[in-house]
């Protein structure tokens, strides 16, 4: 009987053997069907990649079908393309041919003109050499026949020339300066006419007197004073002349002087209102006065720029320009007529083109001398060109001012613009005052002047001196002469004479034939 531990022994040797055989069973199972797949798997992929061989032999033969079909395409075009432009060269070496042939022609023709010009050209010198042997022959004759030289004859035609031509030079120059003025007369009315109506100004001449009014009649007696000694006294300091007539409740101050006629009435004004009149206080309230004019004077100066709107101006050359205030020409207050002057300035260069504040400053400042001409020797042009010289004013507003009344000739636009706007503001009616004697005297100087010349048989002065009429002998001026002669007298009226605005010179020349029929 077998022991319990061999059976177990046993036992465990068989189970060990039993899983031995089991195992290596197994492996050899496996081996067996991996070996299975892996020969269906090099099966599989024999077949695959000979599959994949006989695609691409069909896909490369397709593709070579189709690359020889491209290339013969592109033959076909190529060659098509080959016969075109060997067609148009062919086309082309026509043409050139054609060309060539026409040329040769051209050029067969033109040696032929060239020698037919040239034959010609023999034939025409000759000819000019007849001609010219003609002419001799035909030239002595003539002398022979006139009994004159070629010279004397060629003289005697340049001169009878020249009288023509002087006869058709001056009536063109005369026809000329007749279109030339109605151009420069229709425009300068247009721009004067625009000038004026944009600036009507009206000023009433200025007076020799001012009167001041009382408040009773017994102030004249104090203004008079124990045995006149105010009056004296107020004379005297104010350089006025107080005239106390019959005039109910009023005193009249008379003085050549503005200044000192409106010093004179600043004062008589405070003394009546204040009612202490004598001689201390007289004096004492004049030198008041003349200091608030003064500061008067600088507010109108300071005004007159402010108006005209220009800027940068020297306080001292505002302080004389105040003082135009109280300065009159011919009756008209200078103040007033450089505003006036500067305006017009301003629209004439507006309308010409030219700067406008330039303009507007140059008419207010063309008379500031008036402002000295009192005080300084020299004439008010002189003493005004000084004056912006000496406070640095631009050389164009110093040459306007210098040319306003011609005594140097303008050569700028902008002294030609204040010439015009100065002349429009003194010509202008009711501006100045005249007194009958110079008017008398000025018209007389007219007549007189253009009765001086050669061939005048009567003139006469019109319109209030703005035009003079003069009647020429027609036996002893001849027509082209009678532009020469309007041209002198106008050079003469202007190195003479001294008027506003402008004279017009008329010359008049009438032939006339009487006959009678019996």
């Amino acid at each position: 009987m077998v022991s319990p531990v061999i059976a177990a022994v046993i036992a465990v040797v068989a189970g060990v053997v039993a899983a031995a055989i089991a195992f290596f069973a197994g492996v050899s199972y496996r081996r067996k069907t991996a070996e299975a797949k892996i020969g269906s798997a090099e099966e599989e992929a024999k077949r695959l990649i000979n599959d994949a061989m006989k695609a691409a032999q069909q896909k490369r033969k397709e593709a070579l079908i189709e690359a020889k079909d491209e290339a013969f395409q592109l033959k076909a075009e190529a060659d098509k393309e080959i016969k075109e432009r060997r067609s148009e060269l062919s086309r082309q070496e026509r043409r050139l041919d054609q060309k060539e042939e026409a040329m040769d022609r051209k050029t067969a023709v033109l040696e032929q003109k060239e020698t037919d010009l040239a034959k010609r050209s023999e034939l025409v010198e000759a000819r000019l050499d007849e001609i010219e042997q003609i002419k001799a022959r035909e030239l002595d004759k003539m002398e022979t026949i006139a009994g004159l030289t070629a010279e004397d004859a060629k003289q005697l035609l340049l001169n009878r020339l020249d009288e023509q031509l002087t006869h058709e030079k001056a009536m063109h120059i005369a026809a000329f300066e007749t279109q030339t003025k109605d151009e420069c007369d229709t425009m300068a009315r247009e721009l004067i006419s625009q000038a004026v109506a944009r600036c009507a100004a009206d000023h009433s001449s200025e007076a020799t007197v001012s009167v001041v009014p009382l408040p009773s009649d017994e102030m004249k007696g104090r203004i008079i004073g124990r045995e006149g000694r105010n009056i004296r006294a107020l004379e005297t300091a104010t350089g006025v002349d107080l005239i106390i007539d019959d005039t109910p409740e009023a005193i009249t101050l008379s003085s050549f002087d503005p200044v000192r006629r409106e010093v004179a009435r600043m004062t008589l004004e405070k003394l009546i209102s204040d009612g202490r009149i004598h001689p201390a206080r007289i004096e004492e309230t004049v030198e008041k006065c003349r200091r608030e004019l003064e500061l008067a004077m600088k507010r109108e100066g300071e005004k007159a720029v402010m108006d005209v709107g220009v800027h940068g101006i020297h306080p001292d050359m505002v302080k004389l320009l105040g003082r135009l205030r109280y300065r009159t020409s011919y009756g008209q207050n200078v103040l007033n007529h450089s505003l006036e002057v500067a305006y017009l300035s301003g629209i004439l260069a507006a309308e010409l083109g030219v700067n406008v504040t330039q303009a507007r400053r140059a008419g207010l400042l063309h008379d500031i001398g008036k402002a000295l001409d009192h005080e300084i020797e020299g004439s008010h042009i002189s003493i005004g060109v000084d004056i912006a010289k000496k406070y640095k004013e631009n050389p164009a507003i110093i040459h306007a001012i210098e040319a306003h009344h011609g005594d140097v000739e303008a050569k700028t636009p902008l002294a030609f613009i204040v010439m015009a706007a100065d002349a429009i503001s003194a010509a202008r009616p009711g501006a100045r005052r005249e007194n009958l004697e110079s008017y008398i005297k000025r018209l007389e100087s007219l007549e007189e002047i253009a009765s001086g010349f050669e061939g005048v048989e009567r003139s006469f002065a019109i319109q209030a001196g703005r035009e003079v009429r003069i009647m020429v002998k027609p036996d002893a001026i001849n027509d082209d002469a009678l532009i020469l002669l309007a041209h002198s007298i106008s050079q003469k009226i202007e190195e003479t004479l001294d008027y506003p605005g402008q004279i017009k010179v008329n010359v008049i020349r009438e032939s006339r034939a009487v006959d009678y029929a019996k």
